[in-house]
């Protein structure tokens, strides 16, 4: 059984990985943006996700972009290390080699394409799991890209085996969330990955969010996230209200193609992407534009 308390609260930002015009990476753009992330609050720093664009990174480059993140931060925030892999060996090499640089911790998305049963998923995670069992791991449930889903019932079965510790629930499924939130054991963290219903689901009970807004509007998303776990419904509320436009525009295009638009427009990394991501279509620059003033991030 997992512990009674969770070490990990609040903001979890999904961070991209900044490339440069030629669309190698930018790792003194990926340090600045650690850096900024931690003087604006961001509770954790997790790499190499799907916003930070890993189904297009080389192997080597998973790495890097974890041990640089890892050493940059140097134990002032810690790092969520994405992991997943849609190969359960290659899913433990990308684990192990996070644990030997010192990651927090492991995210491990539900493998995609192959469509494993959830007998297999159960076994795919116990594997991880068994290989490192130093590097906490958090499961990671988004239907919507990986096709397979994490049965609730698998979930509550992963969550026996001590180092698995939580879970992101990306389905945007509040009935679903409560559910989670009502019978995984104590110590077991559920997080939003949805920024939309990410309010709703820590007011029910939820430990926090892995953000996409928050690699624009770091210190308001912290300040969301406080607020709701806290209790404090009429400050969250108004956090989310103003957010709205926002988390709708973020999403106008696949992940992580907004996001990479706003932050270059508010000058924290360049725009370029990698294929098969494309640039944000002109019909959804203006509307982004105007949320990022209305929230107060441009003038």
């Amino acid at each position: 059984m997992t512990s009674t308390s969770i070490a990990l609260k609040g903001s979890i930002v999904a961070l991209v990985t900044p490339l440069n015009e030629d669309a190698s990476v930018d790792y003194d753009g990926l340090r600045k943006l650690v850096d900024w992330h931690i003087a604006q609050g961001t509770d954790c720093i997790s790499v190499v996700g799907t916003t930070g664009e890993s189904p297009t990174l080389t192997y080597d480059e998973h790495h890097e972009v974890i041990r640089v993140t890892v050493e940059h931060a140097a134990g002032r925030v810690p790092v969520m290390a994405g992991c997943g892999a849609n190969s359960t060996a290659e899913a433990i090499s990308l684990a192990q080699y996070a644990q030997k640089v010192g990651a927090s911790s492991q995210l491990q998305v539900v493998p995609y394409y192959n469509k494993p049963t959830q007998e297999g998923q159960y076994q795919h995670f116990r594997t991880i799991a068994e290989a490192t069992p130093e590097l906490p791991m958090y499961l990671y449930n988004v239907p919507g890209r990986s096709v397979a889903d994490l049965a609730h019932e698998t979930v509550l079965r992963l969550a026996q085996i001590p180092s698995i510790v939580g879970i992101k629930e990306a389905t945007g499924d509040l009935a679903r969330a409560q559910w989670l939130i009502r019978d995984v054991p104590p110590g077991f963290a559920v997080y939003s990955g949805d920024d939309l219903t990410a309010v709703a689901l820590m007011l029910c009970g939820g430990h926090g969010n892995i953000s996409v807004t928050a690699n624009v509007a770091p210190a308001l998303v912290h300040a969301l996230c406080h607020a709701a776990i806290n209790g404090d419904v009429a400050r969250a509320n108004a956090i989310q209200q103003r957010l709205l436009p926002l988390h709708k525009a973020l999403f106008s295009e696949a992940n992580p193609i907004p996001v990479k638009w706003a932050m270059h427009r508010l000058g924290l990394c360049g725009p370029t992407l990698r294929l098969p991501m494309t640039p944000l279509s002109a019909w959804a620059q203006e509307p982004l534009e105007a949320a990022l003033r209305e929230t107060g991030l441009l003038a």
